[in-house]
């Protein structure tokens, strides 16, 4: 189904029948990804998960998002499907997306009661870097400045490119201009402070092998969120509901029936 919510026309779908549940996607993905979450979930509840806007079967926005639109567009979801009480579950970007909308006032003016929270890999943590990634941050702000030479331009006018193809991550390399901003913007978001002000049972689940959101960023959120447990997923990475779904499935259904 496509629908507007707010000023985002969004692909989504919804399955099954019981207490309702929200899956907020991680960057990049869409509902496909989350197929087996949904077909499993929906045989006890009723489950709602939508394409980011940018992906799937969503249209791109006009304008480079940021993390404060993305809590406005799960507002306006729930808002729009009539929801008065959910469980919300998000993976990566859909995880900092929840806690955001948790601690902000959006979520405060809201009649919508959150019942649990679950979070798959949740992004939102700063990492200190390591070496590596700070000496090419360095050689990438050297190359930036190269860039504003127009001997530089004259003479290697591929420059530019090169610059991108070599820095750049896979996501952002894929991404259309508009959708390469919002990456920026929201890579530069963090949630640590927003933490303490989780106050729903929340499980977090997280692969043993994630290197895009580390297992210590679990340990962190596990330590601030006041009613949080950690599943640690061995021989798991970023994607370990796709992974081990047979025991996710029955980790997140004992958590939500409980």
């Amino acid at each position: 189904m496509k629908k507007k919510f707010g000023k985002y026309n969004v692909n989504y779908i919804k399955q099954g029948k019981g207490k309702n549940v929200i899956i907020v996607p991680g960057w990049g993905t869409n509902i496909n990804v989350y197929k087996v979450l949904i077909d499993e979930i929906s045989k006890y509840a009723c489950v709602y998960c939508f394409d980011m806007p940018g992906y799937g079967e969503s249209d791109e926005p006009k304008e480079p998002m940021q993390v404060i639109d993305f809590v406005r567009l799960l507002d306006d979801f729930i808002k729009e499907n009539k929801i008065k009480k959910c469980s919300l579950i998000g993976h990566s970007n859909g995880g900092k997306t929840i806690i955001k909308y948790l601690a902000n006032e959006v979520n405060k003016k809201s009649k919508v009661e959150i019942d649990k929270v679950i979070l798959i890999g949740s992004s939102g943590i700063k990492n200190r870097k390591t070496f590596k990634q700070w000496l090419s941050i360095k050689k990438y702000k050297a190359a930036k400045i190269l860039l504003k030479s127009k001997l530089i331009k004259k003479i290697k006018p591929d420059f530019e490119d090169k610059v991108k193809s070599k820095f750049g991550s896979e996501d952002y390399k894929n991404a259309s201009p508009v959708m390469k901003k919002t990456l920026v913007n929201v890579v530069n978001e963090y949630v640590k402070d927003n933490l303490k002000n989780i106050d729903r049972p929340t499980l977090l689940i997280w692969g043993e092998n994630d290197t895009a959101t580390p297992i210590k960023n679990g340990e962190v959120m596990e330590k601030l969120i006041p009613d949080a447990g950690l599943v640690r997923m061995k021989n798991c990475t970023h994607y370990c509901f796709l992974e081990r779904p047979g025991y996710v499935n029955n980790v997140i259904k004992t958590f939500i029936d409980d």
